[in-house]
């Protein structure tokens, strides 16, 4: 229960985990949540835009999946507008199941692929410090061998323990709850939010910011998922967004290791756009966001409160891109599968214990399988040399107070503040 305290959120009874169950919303809660929303919007935007978001980002929200968690304690209800209070655990499942995604796969080599729930291909863990100073973000492979708790399923049944799995079946395991409860057991924490997100999520919440822009070392070429790009800058969005992300064999050596050092390039291109290029405070934009995350995610029962989003994004907004950083897992080959990653230890404590500890992480090692430093720009010759700002993202206003914990050189991964490019799998 100590770490709920961390978190910012009072224990409160809530009814055991079930999966399914859509309860009939009363009136009265369904206006309070429209009026949140309203408050939400007026707070970044302008009433002309208010009403319209207002109304669509309400209707597009539904009652979200129950969690519990491996401690047995259970969520309290979401916090009030403004920045959520204390750290944030939240996780994202990215399914790869073809079912329901408009027909995108019809002609392509993959296919013949997942299909119900499908597999959390893509794993990955935000948690925000207790102090809104600095925020890590852990991506799990999903060839990672792990124990996995028992798991209740949206049927009433639940899957059994076991001591060792690959990672990426929890959510056909048990779904979403699973995967949040198989990262738990990993690392120690508690999660109170998490969101699922399939293909088309992907390309509409691309769509919703406006394309990422990211640096091409080399041309990436991945027939599997349709991708074919040049080198240099290229900004992706829509189908060319989730083709990026997707690539395993196009890019680094072909591994899901370099698909998630991949990942991290465009993640945090993502981030710098968020906070240097006034995406939030832009009221249009904000609400495009808001709508695609609400109608195209699978969110647990409080972060599908709209003004729960709203809290969290909040809690982000004075971080510094230095502070913000994306991590690999820490992994090594399975001896009994070398086709399969078991946790590096060591270097695995280490994170869990920075993670739990709300403590902030340096890295030592280098970056990911898939990406390299982008070179410096030459400085423009008599340029005059800009004042500093304090603005959204520049750290003026969040400091983390504790000297950050230095992860050993097998953790691999960036900083939100450095300038990377994605390089191509060269066979």
């Amino acid at each position: 229960m100590a770490q709920r305290a961390r978190a910012g959120h009072r224990a409160a009874p809530v009814a055991p985990f079930r999966h399914g169950v859509q309860p009939t919303r009363h009136p009265v809660l369904r206006l309070l949540q429209i009026v949140g929303v309203a408050v939400a919007v007026l707070v970044v935007g302008t009433a002309s835009v208010a009403g319209a978001a207002v109304w669509e980002v309400a209707s597009s929200v539904t009652t979200g999946v129950k969690l519990t968690h491996v401690d047995g304690s259970v969520d309290a209800p979401p916090p009030d507008i403004g920045a959520v209070e204390g750290g944030v655990n939240l996780l994202l499942a990215g399914t790869d199941t073809r079912q329901g995604q408009g027909g995108q796969f019809q002609n392509r080599a993959d296919q013949a692929a997942s299909s119900g729930a499908g597999n959390n291909d893509v794993t990955m863990l935000l948690h925000i410090s207790e102090d809104h100073s600095s925020a890590t973000v852990v991506s799990f492979p999903r060839d990672l061998m792990v124990p996995m708790p028992p798991c209740p399923r949206e049927n009433g049944t639940t899957a059994g323990a076991s001591s060792k799995a690959m990672f990426n079946t929890a959510l056909s395991r048990g779904g979403l709850g699973c995967v949040v409860l198989t990262v738990e057991k990993l690392t120690g924490l508690t999660i109170p939010y998490a969101a699922e997100i399939s293909f088309d999520g992907v390309m509409s919440m691309a769509d919703a910011v406006g394309g990422v822009t990211v640096c091409l070392a080399s041309p990436i070429k991945d027939p599997y998922v349709g991708l074919d790009l040049a080198a240099g800058e290229q900004t992706l969005s829509g189908a060319a967004a989730l083709a990026f992300v997707r690539s395993r064999h196009g890019v680094g050596d072909g591994s899901d290791l370099g698909r998630i050092s991949n990942q991290q390039v465009f993640l945090s291109s993502l981030t710098r756009k968020l906070t240097t290029d006034g995406v939030l405070e832009n009221p249009i934009r904000l609400y495009s966001i808001a709508k695609a995350a609400a109608s195209s995610m699978t969110l647990s029962e409080y972060l599908s409160n709209p003004t729960t989003m709203v809290s969290i994004a909040l809690a982000l907004k004075d971080i510094g891109l230095q502070n913000i950083v994306f991590v690999q897992y820490p992994t090594s080959s399975d001896p009994a599968n070398p086709n399969r990653v078991v946790p590096i230890a060591s270097a695995a404590a280490a994170l869990n214990g920075a993670l739990v500890a709300d403590q902030p992480i340096q890295l030592s090692g280098k970056v990911g399988r898939a990406a390299v430093e982008q070179p410096a720009a030459p400085p423009a010759e008599a340029a005059p040399t800009p004042a500093p700002t304090a603005s959204a993202g520049s750290g003026a206003s969040a400091t983390p107070s504790q000297a950050p914990v230095v992860l050993p050189p097998s953790v691999t991964g960036q900083t939100a503040a450095q300038q990377t490019c994605s390089k191509g799998n060269v066979r």
